[in-house]
């Protein structure tokens, strides 16, 4: 399924980091950020979390709810969070359920072998749930600044 900006966002539950749990609909009249990422403690999605954390002050002065998600347990999503300091919420999707619905599980090729993976991409939200801006196959230098001057702007 393709998503495209200008759909209405997929709904998800999961659980997070610290026992909780995450309802898009839930956050209904706030703008979110949902980011997927391959692995909790890798190079790049640890750089790509602490430029949100970075810049978290900035994105909740904006109003905006920032949602990490990942394939990882919720138990590996503490652990990330706790080592790095990461100051929103971390959604654990370990049956894929956002993923394939938001469209980011992708085959990926690695020194010739091909396997199943998450595209680094990135979606923005507005207050009504429709996709604003969507980035896919991100590169995280710069990342985290794009989607808030997105976000500034709706």
């Amino acid at each position: 399924m393709a998503l495209n900006e200008g759909d209405t966002a997929p709904d998800f539950t999961l659980a997070t980091d610290g026992g909780g749990q995450v309802q898009l609909s839930a956050l209904k009249g706030k703008k979110v950020v949902v980011y997927f990422y391959p692995k909790d403690d890798t190079p790049g999605c640890t750089k790509e979390s602490c430029n949100f954390r970075d810049d978290h002050p900035k994105f909740q002065k904006e109003g905006v709810e920032i949602i990490g998600i990942s394939k990882d347990s919720v138990e590996s999503h503490d652990q990330f969070k706790a080592k790095f300091d990461l100051n929103f919420t971390l959604a654990a999707d370990p049956d894929l359920e956002a993923i394939k619905a938001y469209g980011v599980w992708v085959e990926k090729e690695r020194n010739g072998e091909k396997s199943m993976g998450v595209n680094r991409s990135t979606f923005l939200i507005d207050k009504t749930g429709v996709v604003r801006k969507e980035w896919r196959g991100v590169d995280v230098d710069g990342h985290a600044e794009e989607v808030l001057a997105a976000a500034k702007a709706i």
